[in-house]
């Protein structure tokens, strides 16, 4: 399909993998929405973009409000695209976890991309045209101590996308899921910053979000059901299956080292 000039909807794109996906697709000829809280950090991203001889436009919206999702749907619902990347971590043991914090990482995480998808899907359909990309991690399927939320939000947008993709099977509308491991972002120090969060383990490792905005472009084109980034990742849930039970047992001390 050739992309230039179809317009792609990212959310979370005021930083990380969000920022870096517009300047990406905005470089390949897109016209790009940016959804995020932080309308002083869209604006500087879409003048950016603009600078360099692209076309963006930023459309601020808090994704844990019903009624900020309906606008999203509303004012930008005809996009060809859409990047499914805002989510919230915290890192910790999950009885310590508020639940205002567990109530905003569902609100983000899962009920934020259900809504846009759907609300975006019908079009697409209708179209018989169209991509929707997930932002999901290796946490899905490999649960691990002091994610325990987090990687099952991770692991229903797994479930999620599997499904959509089965169903539209045959048609020219495509949805992806992106199971990325760690990655250099703040969403480290993010995660920090909330109520008993604590360092999450791979905060200063991994790749970078340039690295994972590449491969979303490549997904785009040559339509996939799941990339893993970086690709080794890919065995990752077999060794959940091999390893699982010495996981039980060591899992809880790493834990309880990183929160020392």
């Amino acid at each position: 399909m050739d992309w230039k000039d179809k317009l792609a909807v990212i959310t979370g794109a005021s930083s990380g993998i969000g920022e870096a996906t517009a300047r990406k697709l905005a470089a390949q000829g897109l016209r790009v929405v940016l959804v995020a809280r932080r309308a002083d950090r869209l604006e500087a991203l879409a003048e950016d973009i603009r600078a360099n001889g692209g076309t963006a436009c930023i459309l601020p919206a808090d994704l844990t409000k019903e009624a900020d999702r309906l606008r999203v749907c509303e004012e930008a619902g005809a996009a060809d695209v859409l990047v499914n990347n805002a989510g919230l971590g915290w890192y910790g043991y999950g009885s310590d976890m508020p639940w205002k914090m567990a109530w905003e990482m569902l609100q983000v995480n899962v009920e934020a991309v259900v809504q846009l998808t759907i609300g975006f899907l019908g079009r697409m359909r209708r179209r018989d045209s169209g991509h929707i990309i997930n932002v999901g991690s290796i946490s899905g399927s490999f649960p691990s101590q002091g994610i325990a939320l987090y990687g099952a939000t991770k692991s229903f947008l797994d479930n999620f996308t599997t499904a959509l993709y089965r169903e539209l099977t045959g048609t020219r509308v495509h949805v992806s899921v992106v199971r990325a491991g760690p990655v250099r972002t703040e969403f480290g120090k993010v995660a920090l910053s909330k109520v008993n969060g604590g360092h999450v383990p791979t905060e200063h490792v991994g790749v970078t979000a340039d690295y994972v905005a590449w491969h979303i472009w490549k997904l785009m084109l040559r339509p996939r059901r799941v990339i893993y980034v970086p690709g080794w990742l890919r065995v990752v849930p077999w060794a959940e299956l091999a390893f699982g039970r010495i996981i039980d047992q060591i899992g809880p001390l790493l834990l309880k080292n990183r929160k020392a």
